[in-house]
């Protein structure tokens, strides 16, 4: 297998000003993302605090998570898909791409997840500190021919 990314936490005064509530203690127990078995092709990602997401409600994750990856390749970002089937949870983007430049934006490349319990059932999300929400996929692309793309980003979420 090649490797193509490498996990890195962002500084603890960025996550502390990007985490939404309390962030005391949390910065020590984050845990880089990884993939739980060898034949896994995403690396899970993991709550930093107790969620509790009833149907319809939304939470944005700041998961002190940053990634370095090779030209030619993105992460691409999913929730678990146990999570999907048994509580509809959705990215509020809907797919979430991780651009090998994110990592040298000014908010250090911090990888935020929103998601949203679209139970229709009315069941709650109860996620624990630790637990595994989202994964992350290492993909290849490609450009045009006539490619000529300049531009340099500066942040996330439609910063291009």
């Amino acid at each position: 297998m090649e490797r193509v990314g490498l996990f890195e936490m962002v500084t603890r005064e960025r996550f502390e000003a990007d985490f939404a509530g309390d962030p005391a203690g949390l910065y020590d127990d984050i845990k880089l993302p990884a993939r739980a078995t060898s034949g896994s092709a995403g690396y899970d990602f993991h709550t930093p605090c107790d969620l509790t997401l009833g149907p319809g409600e939304s939470v944005r994750i700041a998961t002190g998570i940053r990634v370095r990856i090779a030209d030619g390749w993105l992460l691409m970002i999913a929730p678990r898909s146990g999570l999907g089937y048994k509580y509809r949870v959705q990215l509020d983007n809907t797919v979430g791409i991780i651009d090998s430049d994110y990592y040298h934006s000014d908010n250090e490349g911090h990888i935020q997840i929103k998601i949203t319990n679209d139970s229709k059932e009315g069941r709650v999300l109860e996620l624990k500190k630790g637990d595994r929400f989202a994964q992350g996929i290492f993909l290849p692309y490609g450009i045009t021919e006539d490619d000529d793309a300049k531009g340099v980003r500066n942040g996330g979420f439609g910063s291009t």
